[in-house]
């Protein structure tokens, strides 16, 4: 045993001396595994929405072409109109002598008997009209819900409509603070106050609602049953709107825990918001308790997971027990992390795993991959919070667990990567039909993308290039925005119009989707490009304020993705009003929520 624990020393013991070395310096910084990952991961994203672009162009010349042919057809028609009689009578004559004439039937075969040897033909026919290759079309149907199922769906996602063009007014007003700082002097609407309430905002505002809202109807539907309790439902609708109000209040007044970040609401107010996770989490057990189908569906692993981990994580962050001096730090990286990636990322894969399949109308590829991707999800990411701490007093050993595991998320990012394209496989048409595949593809993109470089970013050199310089809010961008947002977006997409069945413009989808994406992208290059300089700058020794300066242009490219994105949250709202301002009664029902008997069954993804 003793030679067995030396021989593992030996071998450690280079690593250990690689890994306490402390000098860093900017000589081959390209050369970093951490920014090659990085730089190979963006020039994904790039080709992903260049590949969207190809597909919406060939679509607009589909149409195009089409369009064409009808002025065609409409200009034979007209010159049909203007031609004289006897021109008329010697065109029906030669159509006569061109109905008269018949095949010999030989002239595209013989008499040869056809044998296929190898068996390479699957299918013969000779019907025109059957082809071998059927092409799906969009199916306009409106699902038959409850009524309370559905209004409890619309009023979770119309608040979190609301709070997400109040949430990201807010951030875009930030953001120009940062290159005129001087557009206003009002104490409440100062950078310290403000941003914590832009952050809170589209996390429990937006983020948290949307996830919830649309959690009803998965939970519901793969459950096969009714929701346990509507009152339940309400009353998490009325908590969270009222942390959110109440807690902003208190931010722009000057009052907040100042101790961490994305818990700056004090506990007397955000303590309404772990009662509605409560509410919401026993609603949710209740009902897959009471579900009438023997397996439970891959999503509720997810979304029950979400909420226990989140509501573990309120009582942790918010007791008074371990947060004074590092104790508090350790802390703060265990719940700023985990409430990204046990809540909001969690909770939001567990969507996905319905919407998609259920929008594409075929089976997730792979339940195994599901399975995976959950319990490495579970393993993996309650470890890595204090990689943002890299180089601080904390333990050298626990920053070091905190870069392993957080490399071991690799292994749940492409299992479940992997199971959303795969599912998409043979689906690539949808993206010239609608929005809801290119929001999705964009998303699953992301996850790959935001998370690998989270990853990335956890090594020790490209950690102390990059933290704490404008490139972490490029990468938290990168995940909350790129992932979750994209992600609830197109399960808005996938199931709103089949709820209310009013479908909206295609047009004002493409500009949302559009305008989001290209805003995104121009906004975490910009700060991904400017903290790198930043970066540089402090390692080299160079004076503070030319870190600050040199940001300059970056800050206004900043702003203008943070315009565009606005602007996609404003037409995001309008898509929501044109889906539930009316529902038009000629549409087909097909049914869904089912009673507490029923034996129907779902869709074949389940």
């Amino acid at each position: 045993m003793k030679s067995l624990l030396l021989l593992c020393s030996l071998l450690l013991s280079p690593l250990l001396i690689v890994a306490q070395s402390t000098t860093v310096t900017t000589d081959q910084w390209l050369l970093s595994p951490g920014v090659i990952g990085t730089l190979i991961l963006i020039g994904i994203v790039l080709i992903v929405g260049i590949l969207i672009v190809f597909y919406r162009i060939d679509a607009f010349v589909h149409q195009l072409r089409k369009k064409n042919s009808q002025e065609k057809d409409t200009e034979f028609t007209q010159t049909l109109y203007s031609l004289k009689t006897q021109e008329i009578d010697e065109i029906l004559e030669a159509r006569k002598k061109a109905l008269s004439y018949s095949l010999t039937g030989a002239e595209l075969g013989s008499e040869v008997e056809v044998m296929d040897k190898k068996g390479l033909v699957g299918k013969v026919t000779d019907n025109p009209n059957n082809p071998l290759f059927d092409e799906k079309q969009q199916a306009k149907l409106r699902l038959d819900v409850s009524p309370e199922l559905r209004k409890i769906v619309i009023w979770y996602l119309g608040a979190a409509t609301f709070w997400l063009v109040f949430g990201t007014s807010i951030g875009q007003y930030l953001g120009m603070k940062f290159f005129w700082p001087d557009m206003e002097s009002i104490s409440w609407l100062g950078f310290g106050r403000l941003r914590p309430v832009h952050t809170n905002t589209v996390f429990w505002g937006w983020s948290s609602m949307a996830m919830i809202g649309l959690g009803y109807f998965v939970i519901a539907r793969t459950s096969n049953t009714r929701i346990f309790s509507y009152k339940m439902a309400w009353y998490g609708w009325v908590l969270i709107n009222l942390t959110v109000v109440l807690g902003n209040i208190a931010l722009m007044s000057g009052v907040n825990n100042g101790g961490g970040e994305y818990r700056e609401y004090i506990w007397p107010i955000m303590i309404l918001f772990m009662i509605a996770l409560i509410l919401t989490f026993i609603n949710f057990y209740k009902t897959v308790a009471r579900r009438t189908i023997k397996d439970i569906y891959i999503s509720n692993w997810f979304i029950l997971a979400a909420l226990g981990w989140t509501i573990i994580l309120s009582v942790i962050g918010y007791l008074p027990f371990f947060q004074n001096g590092l104790g508090e730090t350790v802390i703060q990286g265990y719940y700023m992390h985990m409430g990204v990636g046990m809540w909001f990322m969690t909770f939001t894969l567990g969507l996905v795993y319905y919407y998609l399949p259920a929008s594409l109308n075929k089976p997730i590829y792979s339940y195994s991959l599901g399975v995976l991707a959950f319990w490495t999800q579970m393993l993996f990411y309650t470890m890595i919070g204090t990689h943002h701490f890299v180089f601080s007093p904390l333990p050298w050993w626990l920053q070091t667990i905190a870069i392993v595991f957080s490399m071991g998320m690799f292994i749940p990012v492409i299992a479940g990567t992997t199971n959303f394209l795969m599912t998409m496989r043979g689906s690539w048409s949808h993206i010239s039909k609608s929005y809801v595949l290119p929001f999705f593809l964009v998303g699953a993109i992301f996850y790959f993308v935001g998370s690998g470089q989270g990853s990335f970013q956890a090594f020790r050199f490209t950690n102390f290039l990059w933290h704490f310089t404008d490139f972490n809010v490029a990468h938290s961008h990168m995940t909350m925005y790129g992932i979750v947002a994209f992600f609830l977006w197109a399960s808005f997409y996938a199931i709103m119009p089949k709820l209310t069945g009013k479908e909206p413009p295609q047009i004002l989808v493409g500009a949302h989707f559009w305008m989001a994406f290209v805003g995104l992208f121009s906004y975490m290059i910009s700060l991904m490009v400017g903290g790198t300089e930043k970066g540089l700058s402090w390692i080299d020794n160079r004076p503070f304020i030319e870190s600050v300066t040199l940001m300059a242009p970056y800050w206004v490219w900043r702003a203008v993705g943070g315009s565009m994105m606005l602007i996609s949250h404003i037409i995001f709202a309008i898509n929501f009003i044109i889906i539930v301002r009316a529902r038009p009664s000629n549409t087909p029902i097909a049914p869904t929520e089912t009673s507490d008997n029923s034996n129907t069954k779902l869709y074949g993804h389940v």
